[in-house]
């Protein structure tokens, strides 16, 4: 008998492995067409969703195309055949396939849309080009001083309250012995020492990450659990850390291993790209050393590209005049196009997707599109025929 995963399934573990927080402002990811509750037991992993992969998924008996480019990138007022998101829209529901996208979200990740171009060159400690540092919401350090007997209830409170919580680790927290020193009023209710006059206690001074989800709720449960009758704490806001060679952010930069000419690279991005031509800008003897990348359309990081030092910038859909202006600040440009720069990341996306499928045990079997959607064609013209006498 035939097993089926739930949409909702998978739809959450695309979020897993390329977080929708992850995702430009302006972008359109996740579940475009379907319905959460629905069975999977096929998935089709494509660049765009099109009449002819929707078709394709039909004949492969997928129930899911999982695309990087979105079908639904700007809202309709009406889902009717007039538009073309809309006409391909109604094709996936008259056909009950559903429609996943993962687009800035996947070019954002260390392993997405730029990681082909990054292997293809060598290049070496590659960051992000636009670190996506600061996007989500950091945590908070909360630190607080407890009388030393009372130190694991309130770690215990502000544990279940969702604060001190590490990747894997719970209940993580930081702790040194101090004296705290209070003077009480003629009307306080002190739980330890005297009114009216100044008195030295054993305290903790406890520290935990909390995140800011939680903020009210570990405050709260600290009032609560701390036995003083007036609870002294503070609240540091932490900053986002490096994003380091496998945080997220847009496009990515590094060095090659030595200083390699121009036309060279040009040859290696022709022989490990699906390109049907490249475009180049630049003194193909120049020797490149520092190469920054963005996988699809990247001509808005031009200038990122020459404020992180480098000689060569690759990406895809580059505009005259913004090339202009790379090549009048030193930098050389290759373009190899949109759907050739995004397309050599999807099998590797198909592979890792299909490694964390089986570790979160969903079943259905995952199928790479055969249909390139590259719009444009090389055209080379004939040769003129040769003519005798002419002058």
């Amino acid at each position: 008998m035939a097993s089926f995963d739930r949409l909702a399934d998978w739809v959450a573990l695309v979020d897993l492995l390329y977080p929708e927080r992850d995702a430009a402002d302006w972008d359109a990811t996740g579940l475009q067409v379907g319905d959460p509750s629905d069975s999977v037991s096929r998935v089709l992993v494509c660049l765009d969703a099109t009449d002819a992969t929707l078709d394709e998924a039909a004949r492969q008996g997928c129930e899911l195309v999982l695309t990087h480019h979105p079908l639904l990138f700007r809202p309709l007022a009406a889902l009717t055949p007039r538009t073309a998101a809309g006409r391909v829209a109604l094709h996936a529901a008259r056909q009950g396939i559903s429609v996943l996208a993962a687009h800035t979200n996947l070019d954002a990740a260390a392993d997405g849309t730029t990681a082909p171009i990054v292997e293809a060159l060598g290049m070496v400690d590659a960051r992000p080009l636009v670190p996506q540092g600061g996007r989500a919401p950091r945590p908070v350090k909360l630190v607080t001083f407890v009388p030393a007997a009372d130190t694991t209830a309130v770690l215990a409170a502000l544990s279940a309250a969702g604060a001190g919580v590490i990747g894997e680790y719970d209940q993580c927290s930081f702790r040194v012995a101090g004296t705290g020193t209070f003077r009480p009023s003629e009307v306080a209710n002190p739980t330890a020492g005297e009114r009216g006059r100044l008195n030295e206690e054993a305290e903790d001074r406890l520290e935990v990450v909390v995140p800011p989800h939680r903020l009210e709720a570990v405050v709260d449960a600290l009032v609560g659990a701390h036995p003083y009758e007036e609870v002294a704490y503070d609240l540091y806001p932490l900053l986002a850390p490096p994003a380091g060679a496998h945080g997220p952010g847009l496009g990515r930069v590094g060095d090659l291993r030595e200083p390699t000419a121009l036309r060279a690279l040009v040859d290696r991005l022709a022989t490990a790209l699906p390109a049907p031509f490249l475009r180049v800008a630049g003194d193909l003897d120049r020797r490149i050393r520092r190469v920054a990348a963005c996988g699809g359309a990247g001509d808005s990081l031009i200038d990122a590209a020459v404020a992180a030092g480098a000689e060569l910038y690759v990406t895809g859909d580059l505009r005259h005049h913004p090339v202009l202006d790379a090549l009048t600040m030193g930098l050389a440009v290759i373009d190899a196009g949109h759907a050739a720069t995004e397309a050599a990341a999807l099998p590797a996306l198909r592979a890792t997707l299909a490694q964390a499928a089986s570790v979160n045990g969903l079943s259905a079997t995952l199928v790479a599109s055969s249909l390139p959607t590259e719009p444009w064609v090389a055209h080379t013209p004939p040769e003129a025929p040769a003519t005798e006498g002419l002058r």
